[in-house]
């Protein structure tokens, strides 16, 4: 079959994917490397799947990538879902950006700044809870004390 210049074009190198694997601040672009890299097989691309399985932030990659092992015919033990904080001081980095806001702030403008100053902590949680992100973030604003 001949490939033409736009099917070549859209086919990502190794290098991208190597680089979309490690994006923190989006995790949807992770998650379309983990479905690439199960495409491209080979020693390389288990390893940045064993690795996104092992450490990715967001469960819904681990879990991807951990399927992505399985259908390559590799033994990877099953990821667990992290029940605690996802991210280290993640109240303190939510209670600063809360306090940088002027009284009386909406929760709009809360979640825009957090999204603009802190988005890998906006990602790696929106990418964990899903449909439930609105209503937990609006949740935490409204629980820290402050502003």
């Amino acid at each position: 079959m001949e490939h033409t210049e736009e099917q070549i074009t859209a086919e990502p190198s190794l290098e991208a994917l190597k680089r979309a694997a490690s994006r923190t601040a989006n995790w949807r672009e992770r998650l379309k490397a983990v479905e690439a890299l199960r495409e491209l097989g080979g020693e390389t691309a288990v390893d940045l799947l064993t690795r996104l399985a092992q450490n990715d932030a967001v469960h819904q990659v681990q879990l991807a990538a951990h399927g992505a092992l399985t259908e390559l015919g590799v033994e990877a033990e099953r990821p667990v879902k992290k029940t605690a904080e996802l991210i280290k001081g993640t109240n303190k980095i939510l209670l600063r950006i809360k306090k940088s806001l002027p009284a009386g702030h909406s929760y709009e403008a809360f979640k825009e700044k957090l999204r603009n100053m802190r988005s890998d902590v906006y990602d790696i949680y929106e990418g964990d809870k899903g449909e439930g992100f609105d209503e937990w973030l609006e949740s935490t604003w409204s629980s820290l004390s402050g502003r």
